[in-house]
């Protein structure tokens, strides 16, 4: 391989950027040049290309968000436009593809893969709903902003005998909201994958209420319902005042931890050393700390489980 392409796709996630930087240093580290496609799925079909020297990616390991930037595409999602990106690819020489973003990225990665391209994904999502590796870029550092904003809150919901219902994003899939209510000592974690009883948890409001708790925290995962909707159906808080927080889109952004800077790093050079020795459809993932090899179409066709351990500590800790 003379030259590697690397995009990001879907949502950004903090640690996009390092794994960017990755994969170009890996490829300057092995005498290959590194272009960086701009707009995802988009700007390959169009051809928006840049060379990732070593000045393009200086500075950039600590930054959020992502430098080569992200658009939807529903061109690509068409055999024509999945041709056309596969043609303009080959006519500016490139030899493999990166594709750092979530399933939906994957499943773009594994129709280049069918049409014959080199292709290894690397998965880059807060939700960490990617079946095949523990950690998703990005998730770490989207659970320490939300913990760092709760906390802020429950010195407010200590003074004033409130329950704070704190929504975190999570479409399909609790994690963010589960570790983030372990880490916050939250009372209540409520996440898609579980069943939902409003009179249950007004029962357990009521009881923590009657112990003298000064305040409540519930976790809410956006996919469930929104926080206002869930204010609405607790018709009794026990003796609380109820607030709500959307902590929405902050969870996206800003720098990203040092664990996420490391797995993104890690991350991108093995994705980069993968594709020179040959490997084509498949996702980087890291399993109890050892980086490892799945097929593309495991992000989507296996589901990723909570861990019952977190689930028995919200339990055990409210």
């Amino acid at each position: 391989m003379n030259r590697i392409a690397v995009l990001t796709s879907g949502g950004d996630s903090p640690g996009m950027n390092a794994a960017i930087r990755a994969v170009a240093r890996t490829c300057m580290f092995n005498d290959i040049e590194c272009v960086g496609v701009m707009r995802g799925y988009e700007g390959l079909i169009e051809g928006d290309y840049k060379v990732l020297d070593r000045a393009a990616v200086g500075g950039i390991i600590h930054r959020g968000g992502t430098v080569l930037k992200t658009a939807r595409s529903d061109r690509f999602r068409t055999e024509e436009g999945r041709l056309a990106a596969l043609e303009k690819m080959r006519s500016e020489g490139i030899d493999g593809l990166v594709v750092i973003g979530g399933d939906g990225s994957f499943h773009g990665a594994k129709a280049l893969h069918d049409l014959g391209f080199p292709v290894i994904g690397i998965p880059g999502t807060i939700d960490n709903d990617i079946t095949g590796t523990d950690e998703t870029i990005g998730f770490d550092t989207a659970v320490n902003t939300a913990l760092e904003a709760i906390m802020r809150l429950r010195d407010t919901a200590s003074s004033h005998d409130r329950l704070f219902i704190v929504e975190v994003m999570g479409r399909n899939a609790g994690f963010l909201a589960l570790e983030t209510a372990v880490a916050s000592g939250a009372e209540y974690a409520v996440v898609p994958e579980l069943p939902l009883s409003i009179g249950n948890l007004c029962k357990l409001l009521r009881n923590s209420y009657a112990e003298h708790k000064s305040h409540t925290l519930i976790i809410l995962a956006e996919g469930v319902m929104s926080a206002h909707e869930m204010r609405e159906k607790l018709q009794d808080t026990g003796g609380y005042d109820a607030r709500v927080t959307v902590l929405g889109y902050i969870q996206r952004g800003g720098h990203p931890t040092s664990f996420d800077v490391v797995l993104a790093t890690r991350m991108g050079a093995f994705a980069t050393e993968s594709l020179l020795i040959g490997k084509s459809g498949m996702m980087v993932g890291n399993i109890n700390h050892k980086l490892v090899l799945s097929p593309l179409e495991r992000a989507w066709s296996e589901h990723k489980s909570l861990s019952p351990e977190l689930l028995s500590l919200v339990n055990k800790m409210n």
